[in-house]
């Protein structure tokens, strides 16, 4: 798995993964509110996910049966996408079909990195610097001011507490944040109750509503990358 190429040319239209990344931020977490990823030691697995799915609904693969009963995913050939990082993890998938859980391990670790200086390049996440003890410099991140953040929230909120049908991005981070085991550390936003934990496994199934008819065949494949994330986020611990 080759390193991306993000910086080779101006940025698009925001992937999922940096949507991901950026819920996922934690502004006024950590020692003295310096800001964290919520997640981390789980974090390229969900990364990686949110990638796969970002191709799943472009439809620049799809999912194809494998060996005993396995799921492997493959390039669509001929249809890469355009944005740098969803290229390279394509072009991995054009070599041949892979596993889902060795795809999420091969694409994962490089991600964080660039996702994040996209945010940083886009006004979402600040990075600075303060004085702990009035001695040492401590990285920090912060918000951006930009306020994508909060509206990216508001949406998962309103399809998980108020029952909105959902746009299928919405559908899939919030498939994602359940997922991952991540969505319990939103409660101040997001009440962690029983009819919220229902809907988001309905969302991690596939289930977005009748709007989403249509799109049988990135449903099946988002739901196939969220099984695999929750293997996956199963056997590694827990982040905070």
């Amino acid at each position: 798995m080759t390193d991306n190429r993000s910086e080779a040319k101006p940025l698009g239209a925001p992937t999922l993964a940096e949507d991901l990344l950026l819920l996922l931020f934690q502004p006024d977490a950590g020692l003295q509110g310096t800001g964290v990823i919520a997640g981390e030691n789980t974090l390229f697995y969900i990364l990686a996910g949110a990638v796969l799915a970002d191709l799943g609904l472009g439809e620049h693969v799809r999912t194809v049966p494998g060996r005993g009963g396995s799921t492997r995913v493959e390039a669509v050939a001929d249809h890469p996408p355009s944005d740098d990082i969803l290229r390279s993890a394509w072009d991995y998938l054009a070599e041949k079909p892979r596993g889902v859980q060795t795809a999420l391990a091969a694409i994962g670790p490089t991600l964080r990195g660039p996702l994040l200086d996209r945010l940083v390049e886009r006004g979402d996440i600040r990075r600075a610097s303060r004085k702990t003890l009035g001695l040492f410099n401590t990285k920090v991140l912060e918000d951006g001011g930009t306020g994508r953040r909060a509206r990216l929230l508001s949406d998962v909120r309103d399809v998980l507490v108020d029952g909105a049908e959902p746009q299928r991005r919405v559908a899939v981070l919030g498939a994602l944040l359940s997922g991952s085991g991540t969505l319990p550390q939103f409660h101040r936003e997001i009440p962690w109750t029983s009819p919220v934990i229902t809907r988001a496994k309905q969302l991690e199934q596939g289930n977005w509503g009748a709007g989403a008819a249509a799109e049988a065949v990135a449903r099946t494949v988002t739901a196939t990358i969220v099984s695999n994330v929750i293997v996956a986020a199963a056997v590694l611990p827990s982040g905070d």
